[in-house]
């Protein structure tokens, strides 16, 4: 890898796919990318096969073993600290995170969200976009802010929610962009086109009016 290859720590609580999408987009589309540290806050994740099939160090960091969610953020600090992660990626971490651990990393921390942002922050995105009546749904990735996904929103992939779709089937269209649009995201973190400003998104040095949106080829433009 390049001398200046971006740093980046991936942290999942489950079946680790878009960690996986980002080791393959290393491994065989040269993705300019160093995952020097996996951490996950479950024992059993399934993402952490991933993790040493590709020979990246894993970290599991169980919530269950800390009193409150700060001494456990305060673990996960010290590791990420340790592997002087540059870019944190959050990829199905199921852990709300405290105001202390979000402001360390505010402007170089990402989370991977199952809604077009600002609707449905939470759970139970897909239901909740069928149950109130939505032409299209899909997928956002935002910087962290202290408030629940709720940071400035940097790129979104839309899918459009047909007559017969259910929860299951939006989730089996919807995965594949998701994967997609994180990889392409992440790129513009490698080339270091996109930057936290003031609770903005800056994209080539400029505050972007709408989130960057990705074609279903996996590209911005």
């Amino acid at each position: 890898m390049k001398q200046n290859t971006l740093k980046a720590a991936v942290l999942i609580s489950g079946t680790g796919s878009n960690l996986k999408a980002l080791i393959n987009a290393v491994e065989s589309a040269g993705l300019e990318l160093n995952i020097v540290r996996v951490v996950s806050n479950c024992e059993d994740a399934a993402g952490i096969t991933h993790a040493t099939a590709a020979n990246i160090p894993v970290k599991v960091i169980s919530h269950t073993a800390f009193p409150d969610r700060q001494s456990h953020d305060a673990a996960v600090t010290k590791v990420l600290q340790q592997d002087q992660a540059e870019l944190i990626i959050l990829a199905g971490y199921m852990r709300i995170l405290s105001e202390d651990f979000t402001n360390n990393y505010c402007g170089r921390m990402i989370n991977l969200h199952p809604s077009l942002l600002p609707l449905y922050k939470g759970l139970d995105t897909y239901n909740r976009a069928l149950l109130s009546g939505d032409t299209q749904t899909g997928a956002s990735i935002h910087f962290v802010t202290a408030g629940l996904d709720s940071g400035p929103v940097i790129s979104q992939v839309k899918i459009p929610i047909l007559p017969d779709d259910d929860v299951a089937s939006l989730s089996t269209r919807l995965g594949p962009l998701e994967h997609k649009l994180l990889v392409a995201t992440v790129e513009l973190f490698c080339n270091r086109k996109v930057h936290y400003q003031q609770d903005s998104v800056l994209y080539l040095g400029h505050a972007l009016e709408q989130p960057l949106q990705l074609k279903h080829d996996g590209s911005f433009f």
